[in-house]
């Protein structure tokens, strides 16, 4: 029996925790009971994104304590039990099952779980899928596609994420086309300001005379 099996740390990361037991030359029961060890070993050098060494440490800091107690069961959809009930562009809550380099495993009450690829799994760039998401833990999927004949699910989580608004220089947005900024067409007058009455047209011939320059007088 694995000293590690009375712990909540998953089965899949147990590799991870023995390469921190012989990087310090210590056993694994005794790493189990003094958890600040692993503070003490360079990250850099396991085979393990940040994301999951916190998880380890923090369950590590649990001993003897039953995995299942945590867990909480989804909520599939119901009439959803068959792959062939899969439609595109539903939204599903599922349950990550497996975490691999290159994505990662989703049940969603089908038989059959989903891949959700590291491209669809985040918004925001991503080395490892440990660093979005855990076994176990409990994910919003959309349906990109289900294929009965190859028994693939193709799903995404970052289409169900808020997207990231467009990046704005100095904290001001750029001015707008059709904005007060405007310069082209002429420059409008500063506001609360009226624009400059225009001179009334001459009414008498002595008047039409002086704007043209003349002398002359009329009979």
């Amino acid at each position: 029996m694995n000293p590690l099996d009375s712990t909540a740390v998953h089965p899949e990361t147990y590799r991870v925790v023995e390469q921190i037991a012989s990087a310090i030359r210590t056993p694994i029961e005794h790493v189990i009971k003094n958890p600040q060890l692993l503070e003490k070993v360079d990250r850099s050098r396991l085979d393990a994104g940040a994301f999951t060494l916190n998880d380890i440490l923090e369950e590590l800091r649990k001993p003897g304590r039953d995995p299942r107690e945590k867990f909480v069961a989804p909520s599939f959809a119901e009439g959803v039990n068959e792959l062939s009930d899969l439609q595109e562009g539903m939204v599903l809550e599922g349950v990550v099952t497996n975490v691999t380099k290159f994505g990662a495993f989703v049940d969603v009450g089908v038989h059959q779980d989903g891949l959700v690829h590291i491209s669809e799994l985040s918004n925001k760039f991503i080395k490892d899928p440990h660093e979005a998401v855990k076994t176990g833990q409990i994910v919003k999927v959309k349906v990109l596609g289900a294929d009965e004949k190859t028994r693939r699910i193709s799903l995404s989580i970052k289409q169900l994420e808020a997207p990231a608004g467009p990046k704005v220089k100095n904290g001001s947005a750029a001015p707008s086309a059709n904005g007060p900024n405007r310069t082209s067409g002429g420059a409008r007058p500063p506001a609360g300001k009226p624009r400059p009455a225009a001179p009334a047209p001459p009414q008498t011939m002595e008047e039409k005379l002086a704007a043209l320059g003349g002398k002359w007088k009329t009979r």
